[in-house]
């Protein structure tokens, strides 16, 4: 994909979330800075204190992470990096999973679990108040509306700007907003894995951000023509799958994570690719097949 003006995440254009937070278009998701398994300390920390500094360097002002990222290990190395936070940078943190080892997730959307995870947050990221708190996903085993009434009462209390959602159906959107704003919604997502086609229109009839994770799926056929489209376009199938996800639709806020500068830039560059409508067509004309990341019938949250 060639170059002609300089990287930045601003060529995206932007998209408000709660009627006074406006990112640009491509975000940075935190998650892949840990260690393996998303687990523990990464492997090369200055490499990843790099790629956070990076990514503010090229524009990106959203940056999506979670206390389970490591445990605590993806938060900590943003405050690390970043802190003080450049004006207009929007950190977005979830809780909702706790963690016993290496890939492996365990529900804990209780109240008590959330409150301490909220004051956990803060303090890792050296923030008085999150802007966007998320929960990670709903609980089986606690009553979604307490969990919604609690996120409600800690924005009431001023510990978090607006809530978001993750990895949830229409009903528990609509639930939700019945309690408490939701801005954003965070579910898996991508060119080759439209599951929650029906989400993101419902979030784009009532202006809610989406932020896709697992952008490419694993779907091989649908995969073989997003790189015959790549190659026409001279960029690589990563840059347009993001670039297919920025026309979807006008909320779709992606937040591709990377533990590589070079990749990282290399994923901001598709912010000013260009998709011809036909190209575009072409590619929404296809109909992955479902993609399944359960494992022992958890959830697998990238």
């Amino acid at each position: 994909m060639s170059q002609t003006h300089a990287i930045s995440a601003a060529a995206a254009g932007t998209v408000t979330l709660g009627g006074d937070l406006t990112v640009n278009r491509l975000g940075y998701g935190a998650m892949r800075i840990t260690g393996k398994g998303i687990w523990g300390p990464p492997e090369d920390k200055a490499a990843a204190l790099a790629t956070l500094r990076r990514a503010v360097e090229l524009g990106v002002n959203l940056i999506d992470t979670a206390d389970s990222y490591g445990p605590n290990i993806s938060e900590e190395l943003i405050a690390e990096a970043l802190y003080p936070y450049p004006s207009g940078v929007v950190i977005a943190t979830k809780a909702g999973w706790e963690r016993s080892g290496p890939a492996q997730w365990l529900h804990n959307a209780s109240p008590k679990h959330l409150t301490e995870a909220l004051e956990g947050s803060l303090k890792r990221l050296r923030l008085e108040r999150i802007d966007i708190y998320q929960l990670h996903i709903p609980d089986p085993a606690v009553d979604y509306n307490a969990t919604m009434e609690t996120l409600a009462a800690l924005r009431q209390q001023g510990k978090i700007r607006h809530v978001g959602l993750s990895n949830v159906t229409q009903e528990h959107i609509e639930r939700g907003r019945k309690i408490v704003p939701i801005v954003s919604v965070q579910n898996r997502y991508g060119f080759a894995d439209r599951e929650w086609d029906y989400v993101v229109n419902y979030c784009e009839q009532h202006g809610i951000a989406f932020l896709p994770w697992a952008p490419l799926g694993q779907n091989r056929k649908a995969h073989e023509i997003l790189e015959k489209v790549a190659k026409e376009l001279g960029a690589t199938p990563q840059q347009t799958a993001l670039a297919w996800l920025l026309n979807r639709s006008p909320i779709m806020l992606p937040i591709p994570g990377t533990s590589s500068s070079a990749h990282l830039e290399e994923n901001i560059a598709a912010a000013a690719l260009q998709l011809p409508d036909a190209a575009f067509t072409e590619l929404s004309s296809v109909s992955p097949t479902p993609v399944s990341y359960r494992i022992s019938g958890v959830v697998a949250k990238a």
